[in-house]
């Protein structure tokens, strides 16, 4: 599987391209990407500008971490719980 070709800057300015006009054929013509990728990105950059992004990638990364501590702590409570359960 190929890495990421674009940054999120640079599909932002494809973006707008479409915006402004451009049709999608002669837009995946000129970058090499799949009408997928394009509607792909369409969905999930639409509107934003590259503050957004920014954003959007802190807001990622803070919920990637909340997700691993509430693992963290769920598995805690159930051994707490296996621990409590057992009769001595």
């Amino acid at each position: 599987m190929r890495g990421k070709r674009f940054a999120p800057s640079q599909i932002i300015k494809i973006l707008k391209e479409h915006e402004s006009g451009t049709e999608v054929t002669d837009i995946i013509r000129k970058y090499s990407i799949a009408r997928n990728t394009f509607y792909l990105w369409k969905s999930k950059y639409s509107g934003m500008e590259n503050k957004d992004v920014q954003k959007l990638k802190d807001l990622e990364s803070e919920n990637l971490k909340l997700k691993k501590l509430l693992a963290e702590k769920c598995l805690e409570v159930e051994a707490m719980k296996d621990v409590l359960s057992k009769k001595w």
